[in-house]
This record gives C-alpha cells, structure tokens and sequence, in this order.
C-alpha cells in the first residue's frame, strides 16, 4: 500500500511503499488484547500486602480461660475474627507476569500497525528533526492537527525533537525497539519517519 510522506511543516515528500505484511493486515481484537494484556500484566507492581495472624501487633496471650465464661472459645486477639485481627487469605507480593510466545508479540504489532492504517490513523514524516525549542514544534504538531499523537523514530531519537517535545501534552516519542502495541493503541495518531518504517520493517520481517 501507498501513502504520502510529509514533512513537519505540513509540506509534501514524496510516497512510500509500505508492507502489506505490516500495514495491510486485518487487524483481530482479540489478539491485540492478549498482548495488551501481557503487557499491562508485566507493568503491574504487585507490592500488596497484607498482615497474618503471626504478623500483627498485638499480645499472643490467651484472652480468657477455655471453659465456664459462657462465651466462644478464643485464643489470642490476632485471629481473623476479631477486629484489627490478622487477614485471612490476603494478598502477598507476586508477580502478575505471564509469558507469550515471541512470535505471538510480533504478530500483535503487525496488528496494531494495520489497525492504525486501516483507521486512517497513520502518518509517515520524512524525519523527526528539530532544535530544541518547543514553541515552534508546538505551533507545528498544532497545525498537522495532532492532539494525542505517538511518534516512532528509527534506531535512535533525534536529540533536539525529543527535548523540544518533552512538554507538549499528548505528543510521545519512541525509537524503533521501543514501539510496542499497547502505546501504539493508546494514541489517536500514530506518526512514524522514514527511517522508523524501514526499521519496523527489518524488525518484524
């Protein structure tokens, strides 16, 4: 498939010739979830906490004698049933990461790039150069019309775009390696250079 190059300051550069095996591929939702999911799965902390009954601050002393009060018999006041008690079955730290075939990953980008294109949501730049100063790249991503934007550099991030880019709202910059499905979807537009294509290419051939 066919589709024109841009430059940042809204002028024409020409067509490119993108992979059908990347851009033209009808994009499954379910497994662009399972990736979505192995990725959100794999960023999750998983620091909860709760307190046993042999971790709680309180006196292991038996409340009161076993038999002839009338009452339920009762150990210590740590036991669950009793009030600031240790929890029972609580969450503990753990991993919520689960694994996914190589190949499967791969396939979901393939996806998530078809799905932006399909959409008319993708956008191919000539490069992402700029020198440093963030009104004017403002003033430029203002007029190209991009409000939630993600851009996909090649191997490298051009240092001056990424520095004049770090305070506008909604504008992300990757390298290639770092492009992934879950900040692809994420953004309404997705812009890829040049040279990010030829890398996705080389990457996920």
């Amino acid at each position: 498939m066919k589709l024109d190059v841009i430059k940042l300051d809204g002028g024409k550069a020409g067509d490119i010739e993108l992979s059908e095996d990347l851009f033209g591929l009808e994009p499954r939702a379910d497994i662009l979830h399972r990736v979505v999911r192995w990725q959100r799965n794999n960023a999750q902390a998983g620091t909860h906490k709760v307190k046993t009954r042999s971790e709680t601050s309180y006196s292991t002393k038996k409340i009161y004698r076993q038999k002839g009060t009338g009452g339920a018999r009762h150990g210590d006041r740590n036991a669950p049933i009793f009030r600031k008690g240790g929890i029972y079955k609580g969450p503990t730290p753990r991993s919520h990461g689960h694994d996914l075939p190589k190949k499967f990953r791969k396939l979901g980008l393939r996806h998530a790039l078809s799905a932006k294109a399909k959409a008319g949501e993708l956008v191919v730049i000539e490069d992402a150069a700029a020198e440093g100063k963030t009104a004017a790249l403002a003033k430029q991503v203002a007029n190209l019309g991009w409000k939630r934007a993600l851009v996909i550099d090649g191997a490298s991030v051009n240092e001056g775009f990424l520095k004049a880019a770090k305070n506008i709202e909604g504008l992300d910059i990757l390298p290639t390696m770092g492009a992934n499905v879950y900040d692809i979807l994420k953004r309404d537009t997705l812009v890829i250079t040049k040279s990010g294509v030829e890398a996705l290419e080389a990457r996920l051939k």
